[in-house]
């Protein structure tokens, strides 16, 4: 029931995944790192002083900025309490505690300060004196503040805490967070930063959940217990909702229900148009977790297999045992269907402990992907060995991340030339004839589809990079979401290029990205000529109605017409117009009018 002694708030975002959640908000921030013990040198004492110095001058910036931003929106008096916050950030005693273990104990300045930090709470906890526990909570929040500067990326939460179902709030959720998330109760997600192609965004589609995410300010405006309402479909998130809003958004989710309900019924009618058509609708995957829901929603094969989330939360790198077991294991779940595993795509916004890359000033443009495991060959080289010793129990396929021109390809080819050429000597069987695809994600591959089509044997469209490289935009960056046009025509225009390379050198292409499980514009890529869609397992219901309830001839014309549009937003609208006269239940369900 929704807090009676607090008023409604209603905050707007990003809609990231579709759908209605009505529950208790956790506070994903407010819990405790993972920290593991990491020995030094005695030359490494001045960087670890050095990186703790930095950590707290980061922190006082941000509590600073938090404080102002705060104060100028009216709320001098809660902006009050970040004075206690930047107190704590001058504590000399607390301060030079941790540099003395620094330098004493000769472990990392995260593992000391963590420990430091639970050392004062212990104290803290055994005062009854409400002052004394108020600061207390002060210096847990500065110092978790502290350790996320100090661990980056490298942080985890631990969920197996949760009690009971529960809406995630967060101010970003890392991809090492989201591999954690796939067993656990989780009705929804809420974060202040991201856009619609996030991590996060994946994860909840994934799980089936919804999330609005870009809300700028969520984790200053929920407290943990809170109840809130996350409309998915719209980018709201409602806060101590009243109980008319709780029973308007109860009746929502009962059509939402009622949706799902219908496109259930047809799991193992034909994924093909009216007019014969037939289209392949495959899942995404990450991890064993998402084997059931590829299962239940009929996934015809793995049409993405990212396996860099195996490569997460761990202080080694995986063995080539352990990734062929796991490799193996999907594609004897899945035969006779395919399984396309995607080679290792880190950088960016994916980094893991046991590779130490470098700060780059812009990662998207950095060392990742393809570029990263053709400069770690011994890396790739593992990994190749055991995609192809599993290509032998199953149907499996290969299929190397942004690629951008055929120079890459021959380089990443040779490589495994090389690796096939090692497992014959050894008699290691595998499967001679494994198809080796290129994922399109960068303007480059598109603009020369035609050259690399000679040299693979499948595309794969990756939308969600080739969106952003080709419009310049940050896709997790919630400023930039207004800039981030799915139906822009250049994105069309290099997707209809790189069908057409394909179709003519007689190799099969798919769409892996999240333009693959919107409606308005699979049927797009549907009237384009595309072969296959990969997606969330749970969107594939939603695209099975909507490719069934159309001629594949009407989707050619379709995506004739959208492509003599000028803007992302006029082929949003042209398409939700046509689409709502051939399903109009669906934007019950994803909430939009024509």
């Amino acid at each position: 029931m929704p807090k009676k002694n607090k008023p409604e708030i209603v905050l707007k975002g990003i809609p990231a995944a579709s759908g209605i959640a009505i529950g208790t908000a956790f506070l994903m921030d407010q819990q405790d790192f993972i920290v593991p013990e990491r020995a030094i040198f005695d030359d490494e004492i001045l960087v670890e002083l050095a990186r703790f110095e930095e950590a707290i001058s980061r922190t006082k910036d941000e509590i600073i900025k938090i404080k102002e931003k705060i104060t100028a929106q009216g709320g001098v008096k809660d902006a009050q309490i970040f004075d206690a916050h930047l107190l704590v950030l001058e504590d000399v005693m607390l301060i030079e505690d941790v540099e003395k273990r620094i330098r004493s104990e000769k472990q990392s300045a995260e593992s000391v300060f963590s420990r430091v930090l639970k050392r004062y709470a212990q104290v803290f906890a055994k005062i009854q004196d409400d002052y004394i526990k108020e600061r207390s909570a002060d210096i847990e929040d500065v110092g978790r503040r502290i350790l996320k500067h100090l661990m980056g990326e490298t942080r985890t939460h631990d969920f197996d805490q949760l009690a009971g179902d529960v809406i995630i709030v967060a101010h970003d959720i890392s991809p090492s967070d989201a591999v954690t998330m796939f067993d656990k109760k989780i009705m929804g997600f809420v974060t202040d930063v991201g856009g619609r192609t996030a991590h996060t965004a994946i994860i909840a589609k994934s799980l089936g959940v919804p999330a609005v995410l870009g809300l700028k300010d969520a984790t200053l405006r929920i407290s943990n217990q809170d109840q809130i309402i996350v409309d998915g479909r719209k980018g709201v998130v409602i806060i101590n909702p009243d109980e008319e809003t709780t029973e308007l958004y109860l009746k929502e989710k009962e059509k939402i229900a009622q949706y799902e309900g219908s496109v259930a019924q047809m799991p193992d009618a034909p994924n093909e148009t009216q007019d014969g058509r037939r289209i392949l609708l495959m899942a995404n995957f990450e991890m064993d977790g998402e084997i059931p829901a590829v299962k239940k929603y009929r996934a015809e094969g793995i049409g993405l297999y990212r396996t860099e989330f195996f490569y997460m939360n761990r202080l080694d790198l995986p063995t080539e045992e352990e990734q062929y077991q796991a490799y193996k294991k999907i594609a004897e779940a899945m035969s006779p269907n395919p399984v396309v595993i995607r080679t290792l795509d880190l950088g960016g916004d994916k980094f893991i402990s046991s590779i130490q890359l470098p700060k780059e000033m812009t990662p998207f443009l950095g060392s990742r992907a393809i570029r990263l495991c053709l400069e770690e060959q011994d890396i790739f080289k593992t990994q190749l060995r055991a995609i192809l010793r599993a290509s032998s129990h199953g149907n499996v396929g290969m299929m190397y991340p942004m690629i951008a021109g055929p120079g890459e390809l021959r380089a990443a080819n040779g490589i495994l030339k090389g690796v096939k050429q090692r497992l014959r000597e050894k008699n290691i069987p595998f499967n001679e004839n494994m198809p080796v695809g290129v994922m399109i994600e960068v303007p480059a591959a598109a603009m020369t589809a035609d050259l690399l089509a000679k040299e693979c044997n499948f595309f794969s469209i990756g939308t969600n990079d080739l969106i952003q490289y080709t419009l310049a935009v940050d896709r997790g960056n919630e400023k930039m979401a207004q800039f981030y046009e799915p139906g822009h025509p250049a994105v069309l225009r290099l997707i209809r290029r790189t069908i057409s390379a394909a179709h003519d050198a007689n190799i099969k292409v798919s769409v892996c990205g999240e333009m693959a499980s919107d409606p308005t514009l699979a049927i797009i890529l549907l009237g384009l000529g595309l072969d296959s869609f990969s997606m969330s397992p749970s969107s594939i219901p939603v695209i099975k109605k909507a490719v069934r309830s159309i001629r594949f001839s009407d989707a050619q014309e379709l995506a004739r017409q959208a492509l003599r549009l000028s803007t992302g937003q006029e082929v949003e609208e042209f398409m939700t117009s046509e689409l709502t006269k051939l399903v109009p239940e669906f934007y019950h369900y994803h909430g939009r009018a024509a």
